[in-house]
């Protein structure tokens, strides 16, 4: 087991991967595969051998019968196996399996999408953001929403300027 990393050290990691990851005009159900796409991802570039929709030791709810499934699972030599659902709402379904695989021994992973606001789920799972926001009915990463346009005109060159008062005493 990795006993230097309680998972901020992992989670961090995962959060910089993320960080670079873009996307515009997508549908809620796209935009949240990109995300998992990105995740799988990162735990091949770790060297981890990587599974989609992974058993969870969490079961389904009635009526019915099984297990639920994991987004991502990643599974590293020498430490503890990763276990991450990725969701743009919140969740207490998300955050019970969650809760659920980090006492089954794995490092627990949220990573959420969207506008926020993400409140922070209960220690031992940690949790990772991904900003976007929603125009026109579809999802963008922050960074690739167009600056948003101003009102008015150009500025005019023959704009009048105002001296203001100035005296000794307001230097001060």
């Amino acid at each position: 087991m990795d006993t230097e990393d309680d998972g901020t050290r992992t989670a961090r990691s995962l959060a910089a991967w993320l960080g670079s990851v873009s996307f515009t005009d997508l549908g809620t159900d796209q935009a949240t595969a990109r995300v998992i796409e990105a995740v799988a991802a990162w735990g091949t570039a770790q060297g981890w051998r990587v599974y989609r929709r992974a058993p969870s030791v969490f079961p389904l709810p009635p009526p019915l019968k099984g297990n639920s499934v994991l987004d991502v699972a990643c599974a590293r030599p020498g430490a503890q196996p990763i276990a991450v659902e990725v969701d743009r709402l919140d969740r207490q379904r998300t955050v019970d399996k969650l809760l659920a695989e980090a006492a089954a021994g794995r490092l627990a992973i949220w990573v959420r999408w969207g506008t926020g606001p993400f409140p922070a789920p209960p220690l031992p799972v940690h949790l990772v953001t991904k900003p976007a926001a929603r125009r026109r009915g579809l999802w963008h990463t922050v960074a690739d929403l167009p600056a948003p346009r101003h009102s008015g005109g150009a500025p005019s060159a023959a704009a009048e300027t105002v001296e203001l008062p100035w005296d000794e005493e307001s230097r001060g």
